[in-house]
């Protein structure tokens, strides 16, 4: 197994394309070009020019706006290639059937036929002075002695690559690594393969034919193509890469920015989980991973690709698998420095909503750690014990709250017009003589979208003092949060009022000593 340059074809915008439902107007398929020449792929297969004259002319516009040589794809017909060469293109892809299933039910040809047909095109297009890359189309379907004799035969005529086409996805790596093999022992000219993902093996054939002697993979931004799609350019890149002895000369540093590209205009989500460009794939949330990550990055990723390599990022997720040095790292980059009291309480609660469902994005995260932050330290006026509340269709809302209030247990209930105005009427009530208080505003945001957003409420209060307090609020149950938010200000507004009292205190001392 020889090392060196391995080749990247990229045909996103001709197998790609060929993805059910999808179709690139001319002005995405010039950026995505445009994206491929900057990525420095070794070459960009186009489109079909001989499918209709929109095609030739998006091709023809595709080799004038990028450096990288351009390909395009013709039938073992004569028909076929004088639009190819219209074009411009500099390499012209030559297929033909060679399976029995394929010669006897696509193309009505005999292999008699298809080998000479395929040498007669290999030498019109050599004649022509492109370059002429032939493809033997579901070679892994095909008789091994056929695939031989087809492969010397074009090779004579004057072709510079044969490329190996799992067609249908039904090769096993080791199947495809002993095609190319065997292919490779009987010719002189370099080979490529193109394998698509029928059974997820795309990328695994393709670095088995790499193995196998192959100088040139054919790849997809994304993986997309017919069916299951191709094997990707991102994950065959970075397996490319981590061979001893092989490179690709491919940019990566863009990868992700291509395959954020490709994504946005043709609509096709990535699943999370996607390897390399995936929202997940540089993504830690289990304590002990987090815990890893942040003493030494290889222990949880692979020490030949981080996040920088391809132009993605690491993120730390805060979840119900979260552990402390996760959540600190998440934080302290958002210039949130939580004591270790705030940072468990903050925890608590974060552990306690995902354990209900509820995916915490990085705004819910920041809300919670805020309110946390937020509160008062030190003694409390009010220390929230538990809360009962009562609605329905013909009940008066009712909400019974039970708490220590400077040490004293109390219990008490409060009516309302909604739940929430309930839990306010019996705070009031619970406090009492202790301080009389006002609510100056009161306001529900949801920190995400989607039912089951994170509530984030804010209740700003007043005393008979005209001492004033804000603070926050937040959870999945809008309820709670609003009794959160409540208590939260009501115990600021107390030690402000203390504060205060403090201050004034002192001054009538220093006039007093005056």
């Amino acid at each position: 197994m020889e090392g060196g340059k391995v080749e990247i074809f990229d045909t996103t915008l001709r197998d790609g394309e060929q993805t059910p439902g999808l179709s690139f107007p001319l002005a995405e398929k010039l950026e995505i070009a445009r994206e491929l020449d900057q990525l420095g792929v070794d070459v960009i297969e186009a489109g079909f020019p001989a499918s209709s004259k929109e095609e030739m002319e998006c091709v023809e516009e595709i080799v004038r706006a990028v450096e990288t040589p351009v390909c395009g794809l013709a039938r073992i017909k004569e028909r076929d290639l004088k639009p190819a060469f219209d074009s411009g293109v500099e390499v012209v892809h030559v297929f033909a059937s060679t399976s029995e299933i394929q010669m006897k039910k696509s193309m009505k040809m005999t292999r008699d036929e298809v080998l000479e047909q395929s040498v007669d095109i290999v030498s019109v297009v050599k004649e022509a002075g492109k370059t002429c890359l032939y493809s033997p189309m579901d070679a892994s379907r095909t008789e091994e002695d056929y695939l031989l004799e087809i492969s010397r035969a074009v090779e004579e005529a004057g072709a510079d690559m044969i490329n190996i086409p799992d067609t249908v996805g039904v090769a096993l790596p080791d199947q495809v690594r002993g095609m190319v093999t065997a292919v490779n022992n009987e010719v002189e000219i370099p080979l490529s393969v193109h394998c698509h993902d029928d059974y997820g093996l795309a990328v695994a054939s393709s670095i088995a034919g790499v193995r196998g002697g192959a100088k040139q993979v054919q790849v997809t931004i994304n993986g997309l193509g017919e069916r299951a799609g191709n094997a990707s350019l991102e994950e065959t890149v970075m397996n490319v890469e981590r061979m001893d002895t092989f490179h690709t000369g491919i940019e990566k540093e863009g990868l992700f920015k291509a395959s954020k590209l490709v994504e946005r205009l043709s609509g096709i989500q990535l699943p999370p989980t996607k390897p390399v460009v995936g929202r997940n794939a540089f993504s830690h949330e289990s304590g002990i991973h987090a815990a890893g990550m942040v003493e030494d990055k290889s222990t949880f990723e692979p020490e030949l690709m981080n996040p920088e390599t391809v132009g993605h990022r690491r993120r730390f997720i805060v979840g119900k698998h979260a552990g402390r040095q996760g959540l600190e790292k998440v934080l302290s980059e958002a210039g949130l420095e939580p004591n270790e009291s705030e940072i468990n309480q903050i925890l608590k609660k974060v552990k306690s909503i995902s354990s209900n469902g509820k995916k915490l994005s990085e705004a819910d995260l920041y809300a919670i750690a805020e309110t946390e932050l937020g509160r008062p330290t030190g003694k409390e006026l009010v220390e929230l014990d538990q809360v009962f509340v009562m609605t329905g269709d013909n009940a008066t809302p009712t909400a019974t709250i039970t708490a220590k209030v400077e040490g004293e247990e109390r219990t008490e209930s409060g009516n309302g017009v909604g739940p929430i105005d309930a839990v306010f009427s019996a705070m009031k009530s619970i406090i009492g003589e202790k301080k009389q208080i006002e609510i100056s505003e009161f306001r529900i945001d949801a920190i995400t979208g989607g039912s089951d957003a994170v509530a984030n409420v804010v209740v700003a209060l007043e005393d008979e003092r005209g001492t004033a307090a804000e603070a926050r609020g937040t959870g999945d149950d809008i309820v709670i949060a609003s009794v959160e938010a409540l208590l939260n200000a009501v115990n600021l507004l107390a030690r402000k009022d203390d504060a205060e009292r403090d201050i004034s205190k002192k001054v009538k001392n220093l006039e007093t000593e005056r």
